[in-house]
Protein backbone atom coordinates (compact mmCIF):
# COMPACT_ATOMS: atom_id res chain seq x y z
CA UNK A 1 0.00 0.00 0.00
CA UNK A 2 3.23 2.34 0.14
CA UNK A 3 4.47 2.05 -3.15
CA UNK A 4 0.73 2.61 -4.07
CA UNK A 5 0.34 5.90 -1.77
CA UNK A 6 -2.35 4.06 -0.15
CA UNK A 7 -3.49 4.27 3.60
CA UNK A 8 -6.17 2.57 5.84
CA UNK A 9 -8.46 4.66 4.33
CA UNK A 10 -8.07 3.76 1.29
CA UNK A 11 -9.00 0.46 1.98
CA UNK A 12 -12.57 -1.19 1.33
CA UNK A 13 -11.68 -4.63 2.63
CA UNK A 14 -8.61 -6.72 3.84
CA UNK A 15 -9.15 -10.17 2.80
CA UNK A 16 -6.64 -12.54 5.05
CA UNK A 17 -6.19 -16.30 4.68
CA UNK A 18 -8.69 -17.73 6.85
CA UNK A 19 -6.43 -19.89 9.18
CA UNK A 20 -8.38 -19.01 12.49
CA UNK A 21 -9.64 -15.76 14.32
CA UNK A 22 -6.99 -15.73 16.68
CA UNK A 23 -4.64 -14.82 13.63
CA UNK A 24 -7.05 -12.29 11.17
CA UNK A 25 -8.28 -10.75 15.00
CA UNK A 26 -4.23 -9.70 15.29
CA UNK A 27 -3.10 -9.10 11.70
CA UNK A 28 -6.09 -6.19 12.06
CA UNK A 29 -4.75 -4.80 15.50
CA UNK A 30 -1.44 -4.66 14.02
CA UNK A 31 -2.62 -3.14 10.79
CA UNK A 32 -5.11 -0.41 12.75
CA UNK A 33 -8.21 -1.82 10.77
CA UNK A 34 -11.25 -2.54 12.67
CA UNK A 35 -12.67 -5.95 12.17
CA UNK A 36 -15.87 -5.09 10.27
CA UNK A 37 -13.24 -4.16 7.09
CA UNK A 38 -11.86 -7.81 7.29
CA UNK A 39 -13.46 -10.32 5.18
CA UNK A 40 -13.83 -13.26 7.58
CA UNK A 41 -15.51 -16.83 7.04
CA UNK A 42 -13.50 -19.06 9.37
CA UNK A 43 -16.23 -19.12 11.28
CA UNK A 44 -18.50 -21.17 9.17
CA UNK A 45 -16.07 -23.56 7.47
CA UNK A 46 -12.83 -23.45 8.92
CA UNK A 47 -9.47 -23.03 7.25
CA UNK A 48 -10.45 -23.88 3.62
CA UNK A 49 -6.56 -23.29 3.10
CA UNK A 50 -5.85 -21.94 -0.76
CA UNK A 51 -9.30 -21.45 -1.09
CA UNK A 52 -10.21 -19.48 1.84
CA UNK A 53 -9.58 -16.07 0.12
CA UNK A 54 -11.43 -16.71 -3.37
CA UNK A 55 -14.84 -18.01 -1.06
CA UNK A 56 -14.77 -14.54 0.84
CA UNK A 57 -14.62 -13.07 -2.39
CA UNK A 58 -17.49 -15.32 -4.42
CA UNK A 59 -19.50 -15.05 -0.52
CA UNK A 60 -19.22 -10.60 -0.28
CA UNK A 61 -19.95 -10.60 -4.53
CA UNK A 62 -22.90 -12.72 -4.06
CA UNK A 63 -24.29 -10.73 -0.74
CA UNK A 64 -23.90 -7.19 -3.22
CA UNK A 65 -21.00 -6.02 -0.54
CA UNK A 66 -18.68 -5.29 -3.13
CA UNK A 67 -18.92 -2.36 -5.60
CA UNK A 68 -16.92 -1.41 -8.53
CA UNK A 69 -13.87 0.95 -7.42
CA UNK A 70 -13.52 -0.87 -3.83
CA UNK A 71 -9.80 -1.02 -2.87
CA UNK A 72 -9.01 -5.01 -1.61
CA UNK A 73 -6.13 -6.30 -0.18
CA UNK A 74 -5.72 -9.71 0.11
CA UNK A 75 -3.39 -11.98 1.85
CA UNK A 76 -2.23 -15.50 2.18
CA UNK A 77 0.27 -17.37 4.57
CA UNK A 78 1.89 -20.94 3.85
CA UNK A 79 3.78 -23.05 5.85
CA UNK A 80 7.51 -21.68 7.38
CA UNK A 81 6.90 -17.88 6.33
CA UNK A 82 5.79 -18.04 3.14
CA UNK A 83 3.49 -15.20 2.19
CA UNK A 84 2.05 -13.00 -0.18
CA UNK A 85 -0.59 -10.16 -1.11
CA UNK A 86 -2.14 -8.30 -3.93
CA UNK A 87 -3.48 -4.99 -3.81
CA UNK A 88 -6.55 -5.07 -6.31
CA UNK A 89 -9.46 -2.51 -7.31
CA UNK A 90 -13.05 -4.49 -7.97
CA UNK A 91 -13.69 -3.55 -11.55
CA UNK A 92 -17.12 -5.76 -11.27
CA UNK A 93 -20.98 -4.08 -10.82
CA UNK A 94 -22.84 -5.10 -7.67
CA UNK A 95 -24.85 -8.18 -8.01
CA UNK A 96 -28.46 -7.35 -7.98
Amino acid sequence: MDRNGLTNGDLAWYIPHQANPRIIEAVAARLGLPMNRMMVNVDKYGNTSAASIPICLSEWSIAGRLSRGDTLVMCSIGAGYVHGSVLLRWNLDKRA
